[in-house]
């Protein structure tokens, strides 16, 4: 790792503060690299030179408090961690701002590896990329059979009028960032609030649950659940359509955005679709919905990077192509929403 610390976390300052609040856990000097891929928290990596942790926090100079609040991403694994879901241990959460400039927690390092796109799949050979995706959503059942009361979780959110709530609020990031005519995205969102379907029992919900939110082990298994900050309490269902937006093929080459889909074996959204009907019980017959939702808030998301990007406020590969793709996923989220 890089002798220089990286950008929010201090080694030294963090190294003070594990001795006084978990002695014995860290041998000695710590060394830390931030962890790229993350889109919102920051993740680092830490290390003695024997063991390795992991350290989330807010993203530098970042003021809403309430969009990444560590105490929630740690009270989440903590209640999992028993659980038959795989999420890293939580070994520690520190809401001192004094250590590291903001609240952070700290897990055990996890290995394995994340999977982002269809060409990073595809090495495994078709078997092994099949029997990935399914343990996906076999995890993911797992995740949805947890009783939140039993696990402390029973406030974690409010799953009354959720899907509602989660409409009206895209509808208003959507008007925040709206600096240019996208033909069919008010169709669309008009069109989900009139097919609103009945959520069945609510459920933990991950909120941003796809491939590379996971870290796959050496034996292909899903080694870790990761990213817990949009998780709450509300419809399993959302998840499921999200899964099976990512796990269907966007032909766009080049583009910033990517599926797994692609990789040969990758299985078809609706096996995915049948095999979380069959494991976990669930009517899944309103899924055309849920996907749409989820090109929908994609859609929007992408618009509100297109719109910083026109701002000058975001820099980087790929942020200039960004703005093309929404239009494409305004097209997919009509057309689905019609399957219904």
């Amino acid at each position: 790792m890089s002798s220089t610390p990286p950008p929010g976390l201090d080694p030294e300052r963090l190294l003070g503060h594990l001795d006084r609040e978990r002695p014995g856990l860290v041998g000695g000097p710590l060394s830390a690299r931030l962890v790229e891929g993350g889109r919102s928290n920051l993740t680092y990596v830490v290390t003695d030179g024997t063991g390795r942790w992991v350290v989330r926090r807010p993203p530098l100079g970042h003021v809403l408090a309430t969009a990444h609040d560590m105490r929630r991403e740690h009270r989440v694994i903590s209640a999992l961690h028993p659980t038959p879901v795989p999420v890293p241990e939580p070994l520690l959460l520190c809401e001192d701002e004094s250590v590291l400039g903001a609240p952070f927690y700290v897990m055990e390092f996890a290995p394995g590896t994340p999977y982002r796109t269809a060409e990073q799949l595809a090495p495994l050979g078709p078997e092994r990329t099949r029997a990935v995706v399914l343990g996906l959503v076999d995890t993911l059942v797992d995740l949805h059979a947890v009783d939140p009361a039993a696990v402390g979780l029973a406030d974690f959110g409010r799953p009354e009028g959720f899907l509602d709530r989660q409409l009206r609020r895209w509808g208003k990031q959507l008007d925040a960032s709206r600096s240019r005519d996208l033909p069919g995205i008010d169709e669309l969102h008009a069109g989900l609030g009139r097919g609103l379907p009945a959520s069945p029992a609510p459920t933990v919900v991950h909120g941003d649950y796809r491939l590379d939110n996971v870290l796959v082990g050496a034996d292909d298994g899903i080694e870790a659940v990761l990213d817990w900050e949009m998780s709450t309490l509300g419809d399993p269902l959302t998840d499921l359509g999200l899964l099976v937006m990512y796990s269907t093929r966007l032909a766009l080459p080049d583009s910033p955005v990517s599926t797994t889909a692609g990789a040969p074996g990758h299985p078809a959204p609706a096996e995915l679709v049948e095999r979380y009907a069959a494991r976990s019980g669930r009517n899944t017959s309103a899924i055309s919905w849920y996907t749409a939702f989820a090109w929908f808030k994609l859609a929007v998301i992408l618009e509100g990077i297109h719109y910083r990007y026109t701002l000058g406020q975001t820099v980087g590969a790929g942020f200039d192509r960004i703005g093309d793709l929404v239009p494409v996923f305004i097209e997919h989220g009509l057309t689905t929403l019609q399957e219904g």
